[in-house]
């Protein structure tokens, strides 16, 4: 357990910091699974609208810290061929 001062306030900044992530990567997943869920629908105007919002909630986790830029590239190019196919 933490013994000096700065310990335990390392750990409080930590656990509130954790809060903070965890909420934001839940929020980003929201966005994600709307995509996907409308992309099962089949419906494609739901599903370019989700993607529109999606894509800067995916970076905004970037800027954060909460996800790796890479990963979020990755995953708005895997959304959006799958958008684009949807269309086509």
């Amino acid at each position: 357990m933490a013994n000096t001062p700065s310990a335990k306030k390392a750990v409080r900044k930590i656990a509130a910091r954790t809060a903070v992530n965890k909420s934001r990567r839940s929020r980003v997943r929201s966005f994600i699974r709307k995509v996907e869920d409308a992309l099962l629908a089949g419906d494609k105007v739901a599903a370019q609208a989700a993607f529109v919002a999606a894509e800067p909630e995916l970076m905004r986790a970037v800027t954060k810290g909460v996800i790796h830029k890479n990963t979020a590239s990755r995953k708005v190019s895997r959304l959006s061929k799958r958008v684009q196919s949807l269309t086509a």
